[in-house]
């Protein structure tokens, strides 16, 4: 099944191999010197990193970084060519920090001012010093979130899990965890996903010495919000 079906119909494909190892370690290390200098965004616990916000902001030539004409290709065909990146994140699961989440839909999006009045957004939220809202299905529907593995996923180091299918039934909760596929790939494979497939992910083993380091991109296929709102940002693709 090609990518683009498969992401109509199953709200998610695997793109294999699409960054080297060379390509990983770069990313890797502009993560660490990112979080390094915008302790804001970056959540922590005992002096361990486990998740950032706002990355847009601490790399800003992160879609050089990231370009790959496989991923281009992929996000024209899915929402189109006047795409745009609007927010990045990024996750680890080390194996002493470990964390779990159980299945839900991504339905949040950073704007610039969350205090307008709107038909269209609801649950106004502050965080990282960036508002938040949830967002229209049709504005949903019109997005892509590419992750991007910086280490191998095994069954070992809390695997994302997603359930095909269940974006088709917008914001509504899908709860079918028995059938729910674990996503397991190599470092530098890339999961592309519709914000509204219900996912989760359980925690990295204890006695292991493992990670599952990711940059979690979202992408829209339109710049215009309605009711006045504006993207925190909106990043438009460059020429391949």
């Amino acid at each position: 099944m090609e990518t683009k079906t498969q992401i109509q119909t199953q709200g998610f494909c695997i793109v294999q191999n699409v960054f080297g190892q060379a390509a990983v370690e770069q990313l890797l290390h502009r993560i660490e010197m990112a979080t390094r200098t915008d302790a804001e965004s970056a959540l922590s616990s005992r002096g361990t990193i486990f998740a950032a916000r706002n990355l847009i902001d601490s790399i800003p030539d992160l879609l050089e970084l990231i370009k790959r004409p496989a991923l281009a290709t992929l996000l024209s065909e899915t929402i189109g060519e006047n795409y745009g990146l609007v927010r990045v994140l990024y996750f680890d699961k080390p194996s002493d920090r470990s964390w779990n989440l159980p299945f839900h839909k991504d339905l949040t999006i950073a704007v610039q001012d969350n205090s307008l009045p709107t038909n269209h957004f609801s649950k106004p939220t502050h965080k990282a010093g960036v508002d938040h809202v949830e967002a229209s299905e049709a504005i949903l529907q019109n997005m892509l979130t590419l992750r991007i593995h910086l280490d191998e996923v095994t069954e070992s180091n809390g695997p994302l899990e997603v359930i095909p299918g269940s974006h088709l039934s917008g914001k509504q909760y899908d709860p079918s965890p028995n059938e729910s596929v674990k996503i397991l790939v190599q470092a530098g494979d890339v999961l592309a996903m519709r914000p509204m497939i219900s996912h989760a992910s359980g925690h990295t083993d204890p006695d292991g010495k493992w990670r599952r380091r990711i940059l979690h991109l979202e992408f829209c296929g339109t710049e215009s919000l309605p009711d006045g709102y504006q993207w925190m940002h909106f990043l438009k693709r460059r020429a391949t």
